[in-house]
């Protein structure tokens, strides 16, 4: 199981209440951040966003808005009421929260202290791990009809073939052609460059292969 200790941000760069905004956002620049978590005597009080920053002062131009940024302290524009993880809870529930609540990161707490932020850039790396789209190979699309013991007839053509699957990925349930028999469309990541075999054997089998498409005739 994929934890969030797992794929957060160990090192996290902080600020407390009474940090000059100017300052803030000159770290999230100099650190290539969106997202700095508030600190006050070692507990977590809020979070604030680079666009939490720029969007205090909409209005003005630049030397009156550097002006602003100045006088303006962090614990005036940051958010408050702050959404959490815990290390040790599974990434895809953390990432599930996040795209729910509409919010880029999740300050991570163990006992009380900051131990991590997971931030929608952590999620995206994951995704890529997960998914082997960083390792060569090929990918391939197959409806498989919703039912058991369908994935370990596929995975056994590959097998037959020699080709290792990287990852498989699963998404909703969907119709066949036909519109009446119930499929998944299931994503093949196999350490090979080239599946023709494989496609070949998978469509004799009966499966449906969507990626990559069947060459016109």
């Amino acid at each position: 199981m994929l934890l969030v200790e797992d794929s957060m941000t160990r090192e996290v760069v902080t600020v407390s209440p009474q940090t000059r905004a100017d300052e803030a956002l000159a770290l999230c620049r100099e650190r290539r951040i969106r997202h700095l978590p508030v600190l006050e005597d070692g507990n977590l009080v809020g979070v604030v966003s680079d666009r939490d920053l720029r969007s205090a002062t909409p209005a003005l131009g630049d030397p009156a808005r550097a002006a602003a940024l100045r006088r303006l302290r962090v614990g005036e524009v940051m958010s408050r009421e702050v959404l959490t993880a815990r290390p040790d809870e599974p990434i895809e529930v953390a990432a599930n929260r996040m795209r729910e609540k509409g919010i880029g990161c999740l300050p991570v707490v163990e006992d009380g202290s900051l131990v991590g932020i997971l931030t929608t850039s952590d999620v995206m790396e994951t995704l890529v791990y997960l998914v082997g789209a960083n390792e060569p190979g090929s990918r391939l699309e197959v409806l498989m009809p919703d039912r058991p013991g369908t994935l370990a007839g596929v995975a056994g053509i590959f097998g037959e073939l020699g080709i290792n699957i990287v990852s498989v990925a699963t998404g909703p349930r969907q119709k066949f052609p036909d519109g009446e028999t119930p499929g998944r469309v299931t994503v093949f990541r196999v350490d090979t460059i080239d599946p023709s075999r494989a496609i070949e054997l998978l469509r004799r089998a009966g499966y449906v292969v969507l990626w990559p498409p069947q060459a016109s005739p």
